[in-house]
């Protein structure tokens, strides 16, 4: 297992847990604790907790029966719309279970993005995205700021801007108060997933007119 040293914010992984996270980024933290011991634990942890206090919360109203074990066992498993026990999608080379099975279990159809840099968006809701990026070895991201938060997790290679180094596993996040510029390590590309709740905010020109294009 890959050592990882940027983990997901424990309050993310609460909610998470609570169903409270905002869907744009719930594939990153699914494909992070699929690779993360330490967040996986954490994340059962946030699970357990919220078990218990269902447990212990005086219900509005008596449950009959078994009412409360069996809807307690049927949240502790995912299951198909048919009701069948869900199997968690098996990972596919780089790519963690949930992005291979955003990907259907194909390889990424790639688009050119400038500069060598080429995307597949995976999901799209108004502002907010999930794709995935390829930056060539030593190639820069535009320097850019953001309209809200964004999560970026390396599955491949890695890259380095003014907050750190980050491989692969490793999750960065980043608000509002970050200006930065990713550049991906020398050497074999660097291919991330990353999710945005809103729209960069690129500081050169042609970032800025090729912007509605690549929907970023």
């Amino acid at each position: 297992m890959t050592k990882i040293a940027h983990h997901i914010p424990d309050e993310m992984l609460a909610a998470y847990a609570a169903g409270r996270l905002p869907a744009t980024f719930e594939m990153i933290v699914a494909a992070h604790v699929s690779m993360c011991d330490a967040c996986r634990a954490a994340l059962e942890t946030h699970e357990m907790l919220g078990g218990t206090l269902m447990e212990t919360a005086a219900p509005a109203a008596p449950l009959e029966g078994d009412l409360l074990e069996r809807t307690l066992a049927q949240l502790d498993a995912p299951v198909e719309a048919d009701g069948a026990a869900r199997t968690p999608p098996a990972r596919m080379g780089i790519y963690p279970g949930p992005v291979a099975e955003a990907l259907h279990h194909g390889p990424p159809r790639w688009r050119a993005a400038g500069g060598g840099v080429r995307q597949q968006i995976l999901a799209e809701d108004g502002k907010s995205s999930v794709r995935l990026l390829y930056i060539p070895g030593g190639q820069a991201v535009p320097d850019h700021g953001h309209g809200g938060t964004e999560l970026t997790m390396v599955l491949q290679g890695a890259f380095h801007d003014e907050t750190g180094h980050f491989g692969p596993g490793d999750v960065e996040v980043a608000d509002e108060s970050l200006e930065h510029t990713p550049i991906a390590d020398a050497g074999a590309a660097c291919i991330c997933l990353a999710a945005t709740d809103a729209r960069l905010r690129f500081r050169s020109l042609l970032p800025r007119l090729a912007q509605p294009f690549l929907r970023i």
